[in-house]
């Protein structure tokens, strides 16, 4: 994610120019949900309703895109965390009325980061039981417990359309092996309470 610059804030005084407060939210919220290839195209829908040439046009987009992907990715949400990254001699009204519409729409474009984002496969089910492995031969009979536990992992949605893949993995552990296993999941539970309650 880009830096805010000097320039991105004197780009956001084209905003001046608006015909009303909806336009600006409007154009808010579609620079924030563009990604950075389809800001050219906006820039140019945005043209005559600013009457600003295109050049100031793609500055201004990309200025408000950068201003609100900061907001949130910082996780800015107090409205003097927002005003503190404005210049002091930022328009007042407009530097009051882009944190509100930012508050207003902070929530929303959260969650629309984090499900635009890659991630790793969720684990959407387990299932497991108990075997006894046993063998004899002539001198010695075996009877060893294991567990054989199986995942269903679900592939990240962004990566795989509409029908998300699901794979099983089935995995066999010896006692041994699961009691290392859980002891490393009650510290993975420990650290994520401990971080939990910060």
């Amino acid at each position: 994610m880009a830096a805010l610059r000097d320039g991105d804030f004197a780009a956001l005084q084209i905003l001046l120019k608006a015909p009303s407060k909806d336009a600006v939210r409007q154009l808010c919220q579609e620079c924030f949900s563009s990604p950075p290839a389809a800001l050219g195209p906006l820039a140019q829908r945005a043209c005559p309703g600013l009457a600003v040439s295109a050049e100031e046009a793609e500055q201004l987009v990309s200025a408000l895109h950068n201003l609100t992907r900061h907001v949130v990715y910082r996780g800015l949400t107090a409205p003097e965390d927002i005003l503190r990254l404005f210049p002091e001699n930022f328009h007042q009204n407009l530097k009051n009325l882009l944190t509100k519409i930012i508050l207003e729409n902070i929530s929303s474009w959260r969650n629309e980061a984090q499900a635009s984002q890659i991630s790793l496969p969720r684990l959407v089910d387990m299932d497991w039981r108990v075997d006894i492995k046993t063998s004899s031969d002539s001198i010695v009979r075996m009877a060893v417990p294991t567990c054989l536990l199986q995942l269903k992992i679900q592939e990240d949605a962004a990566l795989c359309g509409n029908n998300p893949v699901v794979s099983a993995l089935t995995v066999e552990l010896s006692k041994e092996t699961l009691d290392t296993m859980l002891e490393g999941l009650g510290r993975i539970r420990d650290q994520l309470s401990a971080v939990a309650n910060k």
